[in-house]
């Protein structure tokens, strides 16, 4: 690695209904890739993408982070009025890498993956295909059952059949998963859109809801486990987290739950045994492997303690970093701490770009 200060780009916030919690994690990342040897390392540049899709310089972006909240129109200088991307701000074609802080749709889906990879600039994370499969719940799935891994009975579902025929789907739905079912939008996170359902009426209810977020969902059949989430590393070579397990009183782990203080904690290492954690750590580079994710991603699983069952229940390829996100806390307590796991982040981004320059430049 050069010893010249490489000019990093850290995009946060996007049109998701994550925005909030995507510049909670961009101002650890931040202060991270700020502090210690990294502050030698990187010169870091923010960029903050409101609510309606327009892109802003550092400045911006920086008030943002020190405000912590998501900005109001009232707040901004003028911007256009059509929504979405309309170009770059000052500064962002000086970015050697990007850094993207982004939950959800428009962000962790391929979309901007896709973006940069135009650019031809390397970027942290998931190129377009593992961070849309990882993202897509129908087809993360699809891809983990092509792969062999194991996961709770589940039932893909259209808005339209919600529309055409509400009645049957439920009944549909009732034979094959039964009660209580879980309903997920298939292009969110953070618990976004999510319900529970234990009769027809408030499965009826959550698919409504559901399609508000999505036209493509999953419903899951609920079951009584553990919550057990591995972190992963690496590009051709990975290595995966000792594992951690969400530990909470309410009846399950909704977004409330989630992200306020004092209603959930986390027990890192968890309490299982090391035959289990190794088994859950190998199916956790499978999952990688399964939807082509790299560099990053967190996997999650359904642990029955009683049979011993180990169920894959999720892939997140851009995990948060909040003070209560997992994945930082697991590879802490791997012995990584913050500030070398985003210096590590960086150097796998810079490693994956060079075999795409080395084409290139072959091929020129």
């Amino acid at each position: 690695m050069s010893t010249e200060a490489i000019n990093l780009g850290l995009v946060f916030g996007g049109v998701s209904g994550e925005h909030a919690v995507s510049i909670r994690s961009a101002s650890t990342v931040a202060t991270a890739l700020r502090s210690g040897a990294n502050a030698e390392r990187y010169r870091l540049d923010c960029f903050y993408i409101d609510q309606w899709g327009h892109w802003w310089p550092p400045a911006v972006a920086d008030a943002v982070l020190a405000k912590g909240t998501p900005a109001e129109r009232s707040e901004l200088p003028a911007a256009p009025l059509r929504p979405g991307f309309q170009g770059f701000p000052e500064g962002a074609l000086d970015i050697e890498l990007w850094v993207p802080v982004l939950h959800g749709p428009n962000g962790e889906d391929g979309t901007i993956q896709g973006l940069f990879s135009l650019m031809q600039v390397p970027f942290v994370g998931s190129g377009v295909l593992g961070s849309a499969v990882g993202m897509d719940k129908q087809a993360m799935k699809a891809a983990f059952a092509a792969a062999g891994l194991p996961q709770v009975p589940y039932a893909c579902v259209a808005a339209s059949e919600l529309e055409d025929r509400p009645e049957a789907l439920a009944l549909q739905l009732e034979t094959q998963l039964g009660y209580p079912c879980f309903i997920k939008p298939a292009n969110l996170g953070s618990s976004v859109g999510i319900s529970k359902a234990n009769n027809r009426a408030e499965l009826l209810q959550g698919l409504a809801l559901a399609a508000q977020h999505d036209p493509r969902m999953v419903v899951e059949q609920g079951i009584q486990a553990r919550e057990l989430e591995c972190a992963v590393l690496g590009g051709q070579q990975m290595r995966a987290s000792v594992l951690g397990e969400i530990c909470f009183d309410a009846d399950w782990y909704d977004y409330d739950t989630k992200y306020s203080d004092g209603k959930s904690h986390t027990v890192i290492p968890a309490d299982v045994p090391e035959a289990l954690s190794e088994r859950a750590r190998t199916m956790a580079i499978a999952a990688c492997r399964a939807v082509g994710a790299s560099g990053l991603a967190r996997v999650d699983f359904f642990y029955e303690e009683a049979s011993g069952a180990l169920w894959l229940n999720e892939i997140n390829t851009l995990p948060g970093f909040t003070s209560q996100s997992m994945y930082p806390m697991l590879w802490a307590k791997t012995g990584l701490p913050l500030e070398e796991l985003v210096h590590e982040l960086v150097q796998l981004a810079q490693e994956s770009a060079q075999p795409r320059q080395s084409r290139r430049t072959e091929a020129a």
